[in-house]
């Protein structure tokens, strides 16, 4: 792995010619992976309410997988992209390798862990004992496969920390078109294949990571050698894991409470029955579906982020996270207006009966109205965790999800039910977005004033390790 030109464009070039370089073509790879759960959605809509609302129950589960997934590909990114930043390409490939099988590792073991306790969970979350066999046929697959999805998704770090936005966009766009087409195929049969309803989307899914898996490795190890096949030796696997899990847990536990909220939310929305577990789910869907160009940001920030404070150029770092923050807010407004307009179309591709196509019509009035200031909260976040500071993200997303999102909308509920829980959300998101921005901002100001000027000639070491907070 070396110093590339697209790591050093990331060190010299304008800012917002770069990030928008970065951040395209990961717009088109998010769109087409966050297509899985959308297709899905849209197919599984189709063998009725209990389906839609069978797969809604699942969102919490699968996401707290892919939300380890995710913490560790922040922990790689930066950690590489500082390494680079600071010319240390051997050392980056290292943590490079040791990636992919501590991924590998920990997902599979709480794949195992939630596979045993399936049932519990489901049964906890308000899943009822009809819904049960439904969801379960689902899982057991998704379970099995997840390990396939791990691999993808770390690589992608590993190549997004060098620069590379291109080639991750790819694979992506690839799984997101092979899961469409398998999943009507699995899913209602199509000559000698049989229809397996649930269990075919969740096989599609497994189908599709299994060959991004394949392609992944082949080109970090086989075409670009941009890491070893194993680790040097066990000694560095584990001084490399360490480093990994200092910023991944952190941030695999601030994903990780995404979930955990979205399993109360749901908790909460099945008081109000199965059309509205159905409603609720197909919105969290079109959610993830509308914040793509948000999902892209925080997947090409960090790098930028990560580089610029190895290399010591912390004026760059407020200029980008500033740039980043105006972009979202004005693009999700957009957005924002296009769903309202498209609301009849949504509607009509995810609501069968009337009942879930109300909920549907009140989460897409209320809820996107915000996002574009929940995008503040995930990219001071992904901000945080580039400038090796994960505790501090971790303490926000505690705060954004527990402190205010959970409450605000469950008081909301209480008081003016589903369209008081979304309005509570929408608060909640406000007021966050406004506490992360002064924080992130005391942060760099705070680091101004303990080194100088914000233009550094050399390396630096971490803010938070070094006034020891």
């Amino acid at each position: 792995m070396s110093q590339t030109r697209p790591a050093r464009v990331m060190l010299d070039a304008p800012i917002t010619k770069t990030l928008w370089q970065m951040t395209w073509p990961m717009v088109f790879g998010v769109a087409t992976l966050i297509s899985f759960n959308v297709v899905d959605t849209f197919f599984i809509s189709l063998l009725g309410t209990e389906a839609l609302a069978a797969i809604g129950f699942t969102f919490p589960v699968t996401f707290t997988v892919i939300s380890l997934t995710i913490g560790l590909g922040i922990g790689t990114s930066a950690v590489i992209a500082r390494k680079l930043g600071a010319e240390k390409t051997r050392q980056a490939r290292h943590v490079g390798s040791s990636a992919l099988y501590l991924a590998a590792l920990l997902v599979a073991l709480l794949s195992l862990a939630g596979w045993l306790l399936a049932r519990p969970i489901f049964s906890v979350l308000g899943a009822t004992d009809e819904l049960m066999p439904l969801i379960m046929s689902y899982m057991n697959w998704w379970f099995l496969g997840a390990v396939m999805l791990v691999i993808p998704m770390i690589g992608n770090s590993v190549l997004r920390a060098s620069g590379d936005t291109k080639t991750p966009s790819m694979i992506m766009a690839l799984g997101g078109v092979l899961n469409a087409i398998f999943d009507p195929l699995l899913i209602f049969g199509w000559g000698p294949v049989p229809a397996l309803g649930m269990q075919g989307a969740a096989l599609a899914s497994v189908l599709s990571w299994s060959i991004g898996f394949v392609l992944i490795v082949y080109w970090l190890v086989v075409r670009k050698k941009l890491i070893d096949p194993w680790p040097p030796s066990f000694s560095v696997f584990v001084a490399s894991s360490r480093r990994l899990l200092s910023i991944g847990l952190p941030a695999a536990g601030a994903n990780m409470m995404t979930p955990l909220a979205m399993g109360i939310m749901t908790a909460i929305v099945a008081t109000y029955g199965a059309a509205a577990v159905a409603g609720f789910g197909a919105g969290i869907r079109l959610e993830s579906l509308a914040s793509i160009f948000i999902l892209a940001l925080s997947m090409s920030l960090p790098p930028f982020i990560s580089q610029n404070f190895g290399a010591g150029k912390m004026d760059r770092v407020r200029a980008a996270y500033r740039t980043a923050l105006a972009a979202v807010f004005i693009i999700q407004l957009v957005i924002y207006g296009l769903m309202v307009v498209c609301l009849p179309l949504i509607q009509m591709a995810f609501a069968r009966e009337g009942a879930v196509a109300q909920v549907l019509a009140w989460f897409v009035w209320i809820m996107p109205l915000s996002y574009g200031l929940q995008g503040w909260v995930i990219l001071t976040n992904s901000s945080m965790n580039a400038l090796h500071m994960p505790l501090r993200a971790l303490l926000l997303s505690m705060v954004r999800l527990f402190m205010l999102f959970v409450p605000l909308s469950y008081l909301g509920s209480h008081l003016a039910g589903l369209q008081g829980l979304f309005v509570g959300g929408l608060i909640a998101n406000i007021l966050t977005a406004i506490v992360s921005y002064h924080w992130f901002m005391r942060i760099l100001n705070d680091y101004e004033q303990d080194t100088g000027p914000l233009q550094m000639a050399g390396p630096v070491t971490s803010p938070g390790a070094r006034s020891g907070k």
